[in-house]
């Protein structure tokens, strides 16, 4: 059901999996809520996490999801509110996720203005009740920026309960989700926005509350493929929309960034390229260049200090890999190259001058011109960079342009 936010207080519809309601400034107010507390991603040691200030650190879907994990290990119920669909320009995309525990603590963000604050209320109103919402946001353009919606447009978020007195299949799904996780398995999890019921899915099995239907399942897998959570939306025998709806958010393992050359670029790439979600491996053989003295903060990077192709034909670049030569090293670089060039990573890149990467080039004639063309060099797009810092996100930008595809292909393509 539509909603249109234009001015605090609100006026809101708020539609739920199973019932409808509508939340009137003018009458009388409910019950108090708790006061809201926001944290940093969950501790390291899996301890569950406690009230805290806000802190300005990045917080991954997963990280959220296992701070629910140990808020319902110390036996505390938590509602999880997720982006299911936009439409126009949304600060949040689909997947971004919020959870609330019942005593007002939160992580996460599924849009960052005051969509926020009713979100939250009715993450806690769904703790009381134990019924999941449907919401839907509407903002036009000239009010965008006072409800969070910073180019207006449409947000729809589902919020569901979950952990004690909520039913022990989500809490078992959400522990098989994160267990596929930590073994790099892709999976998705799919919930019936009809009936809440929720299916985790992998590549060869399904669990859950619910089997899901042959036609459901086929377009989860093709979804798995595509990296990207989506609705989906069943079709008849004609090809016309049939009732129901399912929201699918995919799970695949993390994109890895390999780095060959632990030089001043590779510095300052490594921990961008971890903000922006990506493993990263950086292969030097030379101990003086690859230590732990030049890569400090080192969560999530490995140093390997093997020879590049060794070490690239040991890592087997995948549609999930990116592999960058940085070294200005034709006995680093080449090698490194030609072991990507055999694998089925999804960019390919090399740091030099176009007469370098010409030469480059010349002497790998041997993979045909074809093959040869899967080499961006010079490696990053042209942005004037000068220094380190601003070639390293010239290149973080090249890949995430092969990654992700121009704004005008993803509208072309319907994506």
């Amino acid at each position: 059901m539509p909603l249109s936010i234009v001015s605090q207080p609100r006026s809101a519809v708020v539609s739920h999996a199973l019932v409808s309601m509508t939340v009137d400034p003018s009458a009388p107010e409910a019950a108090p809520l708790p006061a809201i507390t926001t944290l940093a991603a969950p501790p390291s040691d899996d301890t569950p996490p406690q009230g805290a200030a806000a802190v300005n650190a990045p917080v991954d879907e997963l990280s959220i999801l296992r701070a629910v994990e140990g808020w319902l290990a110390q036996g505390q119920a938590a509602a999880i509110a997720t982006v299911i669909d936009t439409w126009g320009s949304s600060p949040r995309p689909v997947g971004s996720k919020l959870a609330v525990d019942a005593a007002g603590t939160m992580i996460g963000s599924v849009s960052g203005g005051c969509v926020e604050g009713a979100v939250v209320e009715e993450a806690l109103r769904a703790l009381e009740d134990g019924e999941p919402r449907l919401l839907t946001f509407g903002v036009p353009d000239e009010r965008a920026w006072e409800v969070g919606l910073a180019c207006g447009g449409t947000v729809r978020i589902y919020v569901a309960p979950v952990g004690p007195g909520h039913g022990a299949t989500r809490r078992r799904l959400l522990s098989a989700l994160l267990a596929a996780a930590d073994a790099k398995r892709p999976a998705a999890l799919v919930t019936d926005l009809a009936t809440g019921q929720q299916t985790l899915v992998e590549a060869d099995r399904q669990q859950g509350e619910t089997a899901l239907p042959d036609d459901i399942r086929a377009q989860v897998l093709d979804a798995l493929a595509r990296d990207r959570s989506t609705l989906i939306t069943p079709r008849d025998t004609e090809g016309e929309e049939a009732e129901g709806e399912w929201f699918a958010q995919v799970w695949n393992p993390p994109l890895r960034l390999v780095l060959v050359g632990a030089v001043h670029i590779a510095q300052a790439l490594a921990p961008m390229a971890r903000m922006a979600g990506y493993e990263v491996i950086v292969v030097d053989p030379r101990a003086a260049f690859a230590s732990a003295a030049r890569f400090p903060d080192a969560a999530g990077i490995t140093l390997v200090r093997e020879w590049p192709d060794d070490a690239v034909a040991a890592l087997a670049p995948d549609r999930r890999t990116a592999v960058v030569t940085l070294t200005h090293d034709a006995k680093l670089d080449e090698p490194a190259l030609r072991a990507a060039l055999e694998s089925d990573a999804f960019f390919i890149g090399a740091l030099g001058s176009r007469k370098t990467h010409q030469r480059r080039l010349d002497r790998m004639a041997d993979f045909g011109p074809t093959a040869l063309e899967r080499i961006h060099g010079p490696v990053g797009l042209d942005i004037g960079a000068l220094t380190p810092a601003e070639i390293a996100v010239s290149i973080l930008a090249q890949v995430t342009l092969a990654l992700r595809g121009a704004k005008a292909e993803r509208i072309g393509a319907g994506r």
